[in-house]
């Protein structure tokens, strides 16, 4: 016989409640003053596990609307266990503290601090072996005074600006950092090579020429755009020898006949006619009123050219 709490059953009477079935190597559950073998029991009572889909036999942890084993109840960033330390509900997704102040400077596009994993103000802002500090976390590798985000890195070292000017190192006019390697001299200032670049089109210039105006660096497209003459057949900007005539502007191997096309140079005779030079060959087959009048005003200027 089997006695239980007081209780007597026959061996073959002592069975689950549900299924009839004697236990299977004697475990049972008691719910409510009935025994269950441990199938059914898990079937009508166990709380089911989200994330492992098995069912939940102990401690269970209820969150997010649904039931977890406390080891299957993680951070859905950092895998981090939940259990023993909570979380913040972001998005339908549990998050812990640190993953969640991450996703809010996301958002507001700031960083997080590497160390207290805090949001990083643009005031207090320090990077240093490729992460985010707060710069307050830092003390000058020389003075030992506290950090700010003017400090200087030299030889993975981290100083304060006043140490790090007493090191002789020049500091780039554009992003204000030290220059370690090549840097280039121009418009009385100091730059990182990368950082020398056109004011128009932002290209670095890697050596090649710039032009200067107005205390502004320009390449020598932007330059020419702004500042120098556009040819009036290809409407692009003039960078070599210019050809001039009524009151306009040529590359030299644009100025051509406007009706055949034909070459011309300072050497070759031509006519304004409806502004645009037209060659001599082109004038003769014009209509004859019009040779006339184009051919008094030629005479006219050569008269005056003589004199």
């Amino acid at each position: 016989m089997v006695n239980l709490n007081g209780k007597v059953w026959h061996q073959k009477c002592f069975v689950c409640a549900q299924c009839f079935q004697q236990f299977p190597d004697g475990i049972f559950f008691e719910f409510e003053g009935r025994l269950y073998c441990a199938h059914d029991f898990q079937i009508l009572f166990a709380p089911y596990c989200s994330s492992c889909k098995e069912f939940i036999l102990g401690r269970v942890i209820k969150a997010m609307n649904t039931n977890w084993h406390p080891h299957c109840f993680l951070c859905a960033q950092c895998s981090a266990q939940l259990a023993d330390v909570g979380f913040i509900k972001t998005g339908n997704r549990a998050l812990c503290k640190s993953c969640n102040e991450e996703e809010k400077a996301r958002l507001v596009g700031k960083h997080i601090c590497f160390k207290c994993k805090t949001v990083v103000d643009e005031n207090d802002f320090l990077r240093f072996n490729h992460e985010v500090f707060h710069a307050y976390h830092f003390k000058c590798h020389d003075c030992g005074c506290e950090l700010t985000s003017s400090a200087r890195e030299k030889d993975h070292e981290l100083y304060c600006l006043r140490c790090h000017d007493k090191m002789g190192i020049p500091i780039c006019a554009a992003c204000r950092r030290p220059i370690e390697e090549r840097a280039v001299h121009a418009l009385g200032k100091i730059w990182h090579t990368e950082h020398f670049v056109c004011c128009k089109c932002e290209k670095p210039f890697f050596g090649n020429r710039h032009y200067e105006k107005r205390g502004l660096a320009y390449c020598e497209t932007h330059y020419f755009q702004a500042f120098g003459n556009t040819c009036f057949y290809c409407n692009s900007v003039i960078t070599g020898d210019t050809f001039t005539a009524f009151n306009k502007e040529w590359c030299c191997g644009h100025f051509s006949c406007s009706l055949c096309d034909r070459k011309m140079d300072n050497k070759t005779k031509f006519i304004e006619f409806d502004c645009k030079p037209i060659c001599k060959a082109c004038f003769k087959k014009f209509p004859s009123e019009l040779v006339k009048r184009q051919r008094k005003a030629l005479q006219q200027e050569q008269k005056n050219s003589k004199k």
